[in-house]
């Protein structure tokens, strides 16, 4: 937003000018520097996500060269221990350990290039937060409602149309979408009644998912377990159970022992009890269960950014009028999108009385002053001189059918 500028003199005074005018610009509005001030609070997440994505690709690749080097170094003892090795087997198995190393740099080398653009991600990340300032806050605003589209989209599953508006607006680099690609794989296979990619996550996370006492892995075990039963593999299940269920007896006792049940009763029971474990929507616990922990892993909202932002603005507006049958059609929450949103979200505290017309939906003021009608019931003027005017100066009550003349109404003054 540009400031116009105030000349140091008057412009109309003659006489020649020796140089252009000096302008002053006024400070920034303070209004504005609170609200952009605000917008950045808001910000954690926008760098905490690639931050946390760098530092396990970071931990991934120190990963790699351990195990690669502690090969290696096993590798070359057990040649130097083995005295009746011949001349030709040594250099094989140098020449073993030789290419293993040259796999190693080209990993390091792949690994230093993903590092390196994480690395940049976050700098472009800073450096989009260090250019916000008044001037140019309202098309930094639209770079960040941009931004909520995509996390929100990439939330509900809408991955090419979250590319294809990250790429139109070219905010790739201040979007997250190779993590969320990171989470469809899993998301996929779940679908699909596959628990593979996802254990495979828990294992790369299993530091961290052990810290934060997830009993995700847990649940992954158990859906296994029943998938087995349902197939009739009562003894790979026991099997199964021995090896990956044990460990957990000790916390989740009362569980296992439910699901050790189903070996008796089966998939095809009506006992409801276990029914429910044989049930569809296991699955989709599972989904939402894995959704929340990829949240907490990369320090996101569980909640989209979108339904954070409108729940802010919904806060301000819902009373126990919008919920009435005849809410008016110009407040958002009329509509029952935004109702659901604003279910958990209290009455916002109004410290002005508004006044709507029962009959139009409009609002009563000074311009529509309220008129009171002999019976008590109140309506705006712009509603009664238009009833008035079409019935010949009677009106009726909408409310009790009660009739009287528009000349024996009495203005309402809102104090």
């Amino acid at each position: 937003m540009e400031m116009d500028s105030l000349p140091n003199g008057t412009a109309a005074s003659p006489g020649p000018t020796l140089g252009p005018a000096p302008t002053a610009a006024g400070p920034p509005p303070s209004s504005k520097l609170s609200h952009l001030a605000d917008s950045l609070k808001l910000e954690h997440q926008f760098l905490r996500v690639p931050f946390e994505y760098y530092k396990k690709t970071i931990r991934a690749n120190h990963r790699v060269v351990e195990k690669e080097i502690s090969a290696v170094i096993n590798g070359v003892s057990e040649a130097a221990d083995k005295n009746d090795m011949s001349s030709d087997d040594a250099v094989n198995h140098l020449s073993s350990l030789v290419s293993r190393l040259q796999g190693l740099k080209r990993k390091l080398e792949e690994g230093s290039k993903t590092e390196h653009l994480q690395a940049q991600r976050c700098r472009a990340r800073l450096d989009h937060l260090e250019s916000a300032d008044v001037e140019s806050l309202s098309e930094w605003n639209n770079t960040r409602v941009n931004r909520i589209l995509v996390d929100y989209m990439l939330r509900m599953s809408y991955y090419d149309t979250a590319v294809k508006l990250a790429e139109s607006r070219n905010i790739q680099d201040l979007v997250d979408i190779d993590v969320f690609q990171e989470a469809k794989k899993v998301i996929e296979a779940l679908q699909n009644k596959d628990v593979g990619p996802a254990l495979a996550w828990c294992a790369e996370n299993k530091s961290r998912l052990k810290k934060s006492k997830s009993k995700f892995e847990f649940q992954l075990r158990l859906q296994e377990f029943i998938e087995l039963v349902r197939a009739e593999n009562n003894f790979i299940a026991i099997t199964y159970a021995r090896k990956y269920l044990a460990p957990w007896g000790t916390t989740h006792m009362k569980e296992l022992q439910r699901v050790f049940v189903t070996v008796a009763y089966k998939s095809t029971t009506e006992c409801a009890t276990y029914k429910v474990l044989f049930e569809p929507k296991q699955w989709d616990y599972l989904v939402d269960q894995f959704k929340q922990e990829f949240c907490k892993l990369y320090g996101m909202t569980l909640e989209p950014l979108l339904n954070i932002y409108l729940q802010a603005g919904l806060s301000a507006l819902k009373t126990p009028y919008c919920y009435d049958d005849d809410c008016t059609k110009e407040d958002p929450l009329s509509q029952e999108g935004f109702r659901k949103l604003a279910l958990p979200l209290p009455y916002s505290k109004q410290h002005h009385s508004k006044l709507v017309c029962y009959i139009t939906k409009e609002l009563m003021d000074t311009e529509n002053p309220p008129q009171v009608l002999p019976n008590g019931y109140v309506y705006s003027s712009k509603a009664l001189e238009e009833m008035a005017r079409k019935n010949d100066g009677k009106i009726t009550c909408p409310r009790t059918g009660f009739i009287c003349n528009y000349t024996d109404l009495v203005k309402a003054y809102i104090s």
